[in-house]
């Protein structure tokens, strides 16, 4: 479940990205639309961190490979 959690958070970090461009991109540069998908960009992250984090405390993410 979590690291379903994680790979949608990465996603949706990519997609806010992308919609940052295409605003950036539209607007060229005049819109307070950019600095909202950034400000949900820089959330979606820490959100990101806090997850990794507990995966690697809870022992749900381990830091090795998983080949070895």
């Amino acid at each position: 479940m979590l690291k379903a959690l994680i790979v949608f958070l990465l996603a949706a970090i990519v997609v806010s990205l992308v919609v940052g461009y295409v605003f950036f991109y539209k607007d060229q540069g005049r819109s307070k639309r950019v600095m909202y998908a950034l400000g949900v960009r820089v959330t979606l992250a820490i959100i990101l961190m806090i997850c990794v984090f507990y995966g690697i405390s809870t022992g749900q993410l381990s830091f090795g490979a998983p080949w070895s």
